[in-house]
């Protein structure tokens, strides 16, 4: 498969993008997926107060995975920076369209609306926070796209050529999804949970009342202390170290503390007696065996007092189909394989670059930390 930090290449059956379909007639189609349709520059009307960064759970993203721009990157790869602004800067009444992390933040967005009902003064609430080397000069462009797609953004960190990554943790950073490797590494190293996001050529549709995140296990919520002795010693060996120590919790992986953030706005729903209809879910899809390894991530995270809504234990199994089945929002693994075969099934993947099994593909990614982002 041909695969860079933007775009997978995914072949067979057209699924729909952000919920409208890839074979509707321009004239059916949404304004933002026109590119000869403008947009008036808007203020939209009154918003909810965004809440106090320490109370929040906030999550970063970078403006080439919230919206596609394909056809700008492309610009500054082949003309430079300035011709890249100049354009920018030209075309700033015109909206971009959707990228990956579209329907993860308006899944956001409807979740923090039921919290809010439930909980009037209360600013436990998701708060997204535009992330972008970009500079301030493509200000206007990004704004106008969000109030032109109503989505609930008011902190922006536009660093003009820096990178951002500096500024994750004074912005109280509980998430940070970027499609430059780079940076995500940059962030883990800062302690900070993040992944690379990669597009499919088509997404599935996802659910509009129910915020459906999926997490591999091994390397992403525990550490990769079991991936390490299957990776020396083989199977049969990973199997003996699990039984034996299978009431040993597992040292937590790099996205245990959004599990944890999820579960605690969780248990807010539950609070009002609305543990079957919660607009949150989470799932666990692991490549592990449920009879031969699946006891100690489950003891792990009982002990960490987490609660996954749903476990799928694959013992090796492709977790396309699964995750096809599920539609999540985002999955998480930290093997680019599992990545690619989300993605050919119409799943938003990310890739969490993280433990033994990154010694192998170090060198593939290109990084791009000074490119637009």
């Amino acid at each position: 498969m041909s695969l860079n930090s933007q775009t997978l290449a995914v072949s067979g059956q057209d699924l729909t993008r952000n919920g409208s379909s890839s074979s509707c007639s321009s004239s059916s189609r949404a304004p933002w997926e026109n590119g000869s349709m403008g947009l008036k520059p808007s203020t939209p009307n009154r918003k909810p107060k965004p809440p106090k960064p320490e109370n929040a759970i906030t999550i970063a993203v970078s403006s080439r995975v919230l919206f596609n721009m394909e056809k700008e990157q492309q610009i500054y790869e082949q003309q430079g920076m300035e011709d890249y602004i100049k354009y920018q800067v030209e075309h700033e009444t015109e909206p971009f369209s959707p990228g990956p992390a579209f329907s993860f933040v308006k899944a956001l967005e409807a979740v923090n609306i039921q919290l809010r009902e439930l909980y009037p003064d209360d600013e436990e609430l998701f708060d997204v926070v535009l992330m972008t080397n970009n500079h301030a000069y493509v200000g206007l462009r990004l704004i106008n796209t969000i109030n032109h797609h109503q989505l609930f953004i008011e902190r922006f960190c536009m660093t003009g050529g820096n990178s951002p990554v500096g500024y994750l943790k004074a912005y109280h950073t509980n998430l940070y999804l970027s499609s430059d490797p780079g940076k995500v590494r940059e962030a883990l190293g800062e302690g900070i949970a993040a992944a690379t996001m990669f597009t499919p050529e088509k997404m599935t549709e996802v659910s509009e009342t129910q915020l459906r995140v999926a997490f591999d296990g091994d390397a992403v919520l525990f550490s990769d202390e079991s991936e390490r002795i299957y990776k020396a010693h083989g199977l049969d060996k990973f199997f003996e170290h699990e039984k034996a120590h299978e009431n040993k919790p597992l040292d937590h992986g790099p996205l245990k503390g959004f599990l944890e953030a999820l579960g605690k706005l969780q248990k807010k729903f539950y609070a009002k007696g609305q543990r079957m209809d919660c607009p949150i879910r989470t799932y666990l899809v692991t490549a592990r065996s449920a009879a031969s390894s699946g006891t100690r991530a489950l003891k792990t995270l009982r002990s960490w007092g987490l609660d996954i809504d749903e476990a799928l234990f694959l013992a090796g199994a492709p977790k396309g189909p699964m995750l096809e089945k599920i539609r999540p929002h985002i999955f998480f693994d930290d093997q680019m394989f599992h990545v690619e075969g989300a993605a050919e099934m119409g799943t938003v993947a990310c890739h969490v670059p993280y433990g033994i099994a990154q010694r192998v593909i170090k060198n593939m990614d290109k990084e791009t930390s000074s490119a637009p982002e």
